[in-house]
Formats: C-alpha cells, sequence, structure tokens
C-alpha cells in the first residue's frame, strides 16, 4: 500500500483539509501524528514532536513545503477547487489545462503541495 509522509506544523488543521479532499482519519497517535486514508494511499501526517521532525546531525530540521507532491486524481477540478477555497486553503496557481487534463496546485495547511488532476473527458487516465 503506497504511503505518503507529510511534515505538518498542526494536525489538527490539516485533518478537515485532508477530508475535504476524501480522506478518512484512520488512525491516531496522540496530537502530532495521524494516518488518513483514501483508497489505497495513506499518508502520515507529522507534526512538531515527532521523529520525522527531529534535528539531524548535519543540524538540518525536517520541515513542511517544497515541490515535491502526489497528484490526487478528481472527477471535477472546480468543485474541489471550490470546497478547499471555502476551507481557506491556498493554490499555487489557479487550474491549468495540458493535453491530459486540468490540473492546480493546492498546499496543505502546513505549505505541503498536492497536484489535484482531472483527465480530459476522452482521456484513458483513470
Amino acid at each position: 500500500m503506497p504511503v505518503v509522509r507529510y511534515l505538518v506544523n498542526d494536525v489538527d488543521k490539516s485533518l478537515p483539509f485532508y477530508k475535504a479532499l476524501g480522506f478518512k482519519l484512520e488512525d491516531r497517535w496522540g496530537p502530532s501524528f495521524a494516518i488518513v486514508k483514501r483508497k489505497s494511499l495513506s499518508i502520515w501526517l507529522s507534526g512538531p514532536g515527532t521523529s520525522a521532525r527531529k534535528k539531524l546531525k548535519s543540524g538540518s530540521v525536517p520541515e513542511p513545503g517544497g515541490w515535491n507532491r502526489f497528484v490526487l486524481e478528481v472527477k471535477d477540478i472546480e468543485a474541489t477547487v471550490s470546497a478547499l477555497s471555502i476551507l481557506g486553503a491556498t493554490f499555487r496557481s489557479k487550474p491549468i489545462s495540458g493535453p491530459g487534463g486540468k490540473q492546480v496546485l493546492v498546499e496543505d495547511p502546513s505549505g505541503n503541495p498536492i497536484e489535484l488532476f482531472e483527465p480530459r473527458a476522452d482521456s484513458e487516465a483513470s
């Protein structure tokens, strides 16, 4: 089963965002860690105090954000953008059309990007 770990600043603020994308809370280990799941994808939301956020020997501290992302296929990108906008989500652009469909990058409450993708109606993507 695919698992993605996202570093988040506040697990409680992240949960409504992921719920709006169709994820369900699968497990919660205290205030700083939760697992959400949608179909076969599990996301580990690691807040401050988790092992994934500890300072490394190099002195760097893992933090949220960046440009790497997972792609989440949606049936109606406009409706999804609307639902997330109500929650105050930040989008890195407006939906963009390409040869395979439409896409937009939305940030979770900690700034982690997620690509929402609506395939073209005649596309073979699923």
